[in-house]
């Protein structure tokens, strides 16, 4: 997987019932997202199945990348283009072995330690998080503001680390904090609550991703 593929802007889906979760998604493409990650946590296998079943045919149709959240027996059944992986998921290198190398993975870090963990893993991107308080999760790793960011970064420079794409995840409200996150040197950006609420600030979003 070459950085070079990746879109800088992903939408993280929303909504407690498949119709939601459908409809968020595309509202999402229809305003010109590229990157649609589904995230349900709260439904059952049969249930997310037919959603992302659903949703990659609809993605294929506005030539969007769709990945999923964890499932990644179901990413291989169904061919979609990837998944991401939380600290508690299935390893990378599992994931690796069963998708291929075409695939994207990507993987959740909350510290440093976090990403020299994922570097190692070799996972294509980085969903470094959360920035803010996000409502999307239950149990929320502790918040790493700008600083938290600006921090992890340095390091990552400093330990001359083999570059990975560090993408800001959670709680990211504003276009003003899209701003400060790619001013201190986020790849790019994972966008759920924001999005879901004003699709049509995507456009916005993509004009301050370097």
């Amino acid at each position: 997987m070459q950085t070079a593929m990746l879109e800088k802007l992903q939408y993280i889906s929303q909504g407690l019932t498949l119709t939601d979760q459908k409809n968020n998604i595309l509202k999402a493409l229809d305003a010109g997202a590229t990157w649609i990650q589904i995230r349900w946590k709260q439904a059952e296998e049969p249930e997310f199945s037919l959603l992302a079943s659903q949703i990659l045919h609809i993605c294929q149709q506005f030539g969007a990348k769709c990945i999923i959240n964890d499932h990644v027996k179901l990413a291989k059944e169904l061919d979609l283009d990837g998944v991401h992986l939380g600290l508690t998921d299935c390893g990378i290198a599992e994931a690796r072995q069963l998708l291929g190398p075409s695939k994207v993975i990507g993987g959740t870090a909350n510290s440093l330690e976090d990403v020299q963990r994922r570097i190692v893993e070799k996972c294509d991107y980085i969903g470094l998080g959360p920035f803010k308080h996000t409502y999307t999760k239950q149990k929320l790793s502790p918040l790493l503001g700008i600083a938290g960011y600006e921090n992890i970064i340095q390091e990552i420079r400093r330990q001359e680390l083999p570059p990975v794409p560090i993408f800001a995840i959670g709680g990211i409200s504003s276009l003003e904090d899209i701003q400060h996150l790619t001013q201190i040197g986020v790849y790019g950006v994972a966008v759920s609550g924001l999005i879901t609420q004003t699709p049509n600030i995507i456009s916005s979003i993509k004009n301050l991703l370097p």
